[in-house]
């Protein structure tokens, strides 16, 4: 298992469809700097949170595998991702 980071920068995105109806991700809606909790979440990945989003995060793949925004579920439509430039 790849080392817990410390921090990300998780992204919230519009999940949209192009003509075609291929799924693509909008323009970021909302970013947040998340700090590692030192918990494991239920997914059984390291906890973040900052900023009103608190997330589990693979740190292998880096993705997001749970998420709440403002104590609240993900808005219908959204996903949330590390952002690109943190590789």
């Amino acid at each position: 298992m790849s080392p817990v980071v410390s921090r990300y920068t998780v992204v919230l995105k519009p999940q949209l469809a192009d003509a075609e109806a291929h799924p693509r991700h909008g323009s970021p809606l909302r970013a947040a700097t998340v700090e590692a909790t030192g918990e494991l979440g239920v997914s059984g990945f390291p906890r973040y949170a900052g900023e009103g989003i608190e997330a589990e995060i693979d740190p292998e793949t880096r993705a997001v595998e749970a998420v709440t925004v403002d104590g609240d579920e993900l808005p219908y439509g959204w996903v949330a991702q590390v952002a690109d430039d943190e590789r």
